[in-house]
């Protein structure tokens, strides 16, 4: 990554944590983007060069380009469901470990903010098509049924992480939520 890569990154994420804290305590519906831009110090333009939506500022992360990355270095031992489940779990640790109250907040803004849940789906999908990018395409009907099952569990997991503030370990509750679908861990 070059210096101007770095650099508009840091200026998203800069962007991203302040919108979150104007989230948490104006609320979503109450704070507009030139809310955000005034707090961060830029225009709204430059926000919506980096967030094509207000919604984007809550929702937007980097893990579809990760998932698609962490499934192709992982062994591809064992059912699809357990690659997808292996990655998710590589995927949820390293987010529960370096982004802890981040993604903390983010999800209780989707929970608690109608707008946020219908996006979140969108979401959810382009984070299917990633796993299906990413497995042989002679699969593609099963990578896409066992991305679904293993995000319905990652959502379960998500859920109860959020509503117990962080707590506890996220990768465990994936884990539990695993066994309790497929009858064993990933």
């Amino acid at each position: 990554m070059n210096l101007r890569d770095r650099q508009r990154a840091d200026t998203r994420q800069r962007i991203q944590r302040l919108a979150l804290r104007l989230f948490t305590d104006r609320g979503y519906d109450a704070t507009t983007v030139n809310d955000v831009a005034d707090a961060a110090g830029v225009s709204a333009m430059t926000v919506y060069r980096n967030f094509p939506t207000k919604e984007d500022l809550v929702l937007y992360d980097d893990f579809d380009q990760l998932t698609a990355t962490t499934i192709t270095e992982l062994p591809a031992t064992g059912s699809l469901t357990d690659r997808i489940g292996r990655t998710v779990l590589t995927i949820l640790d390293l987010a529960a470990t370096n982004e802890h109250d981040l993604l903390l907040t983010r999800l209780q803004l989707m929970i608690s903010t109608p707008a946020l849940q219908a996006r979140h789906l969108d979401s959810q999908y382009r984070l299917q098509e990633a796993f299906v990018s990413a497995i042989d395409p002679a699969l593609e009907y099963g990578a896409r049924a066992a991305a679904s099952a293993v995000l319905g569990v990652t959502h379960t997991a998500l859920l109860r992480w959020a509503a117990n503030n962080g707590e506890p370990n996220l990768a465990d509750l994936f884990r539990e939520a695993f066994t309790a679908a497929f009858g064993h861990t990933p």
